[in-house]
């Protein structure tokens, strides 16, 4: 029997389907580590399961969820008594509204993943190691035989050409 609980409970099953890649990526652009993206994320839709929501169009769904996400992360530095610049939060908000805000960072990610396969093999696996695998720019140096100067202009030229290439590549869209 379809109940008014049970369509109430698809509908916030849907939301969460659609939106929650999205809300975790822009509480890590907003400084969370992983750890703290996921249990951001999972307390935003758990606020969002306690008070009435409509879910009217996709597009104010997302910023209703961010500002949900947002102010949760707010409460999170205060009670770790950390300071944040509202400013910079809404610089946050600017940039991710414009690079990832249609689509929650679906194109932003595809374009990065092919960007990435564009990068020399070297380059790509100074990449992985500082930031997927968190390796200090001496670890890197040894594994790549570069020197740590060597190193930091591979990445920096590796950053630039992946920033080049995700725009041109936004541009088009």
């Amino acid at each position: 029997m379809d109940t008014p609980a049970t369509r109430k409970g698809r509908e916030i099953g849907q939301v969460i389907r659609d939106h929650q890649a999205g809300v975790w990526r822009y509480l890590r652009v907003l400084g969370c580590d992983v750890p703290l993206a996921d249990d951001l994320t999972q307390e935003t839709f758990l606020a969002v399961l306690q008070r009435p929501f409509h879910d009217i169009h996709p597009a104010a769904t997302s910023a209703y969820l961010r500002k949900v996400a947002r102010n949760l992360f707010l409460a999170e530095q205060r009670k770790r008594n950390r300071q944040v610049e509202l400013t910079a939060i809404e610089e946050i908000d600017a940039v991710w509204e414009r690079w990832a805000g249609r689509d929650e960072g679906e194109s932003l990610l595809s374009a990065l993943q092919d960007c990435l396969k564009k990068l020399t093999d070297r380059a790509r696996a100074a990449l992985e190691l500082r930031y997927a695998k968190e390796q200090s720019r001496e670890e890197i140096a040894a594994a790549l035989q570069l020197s740590p100067d060597g190193t930091k202009n591979l990445m920096q030229r590796a950053k630039q050409q992946l920033r080049e290439c995700i725009e041109r590549q936004l541009k088009t869209q």
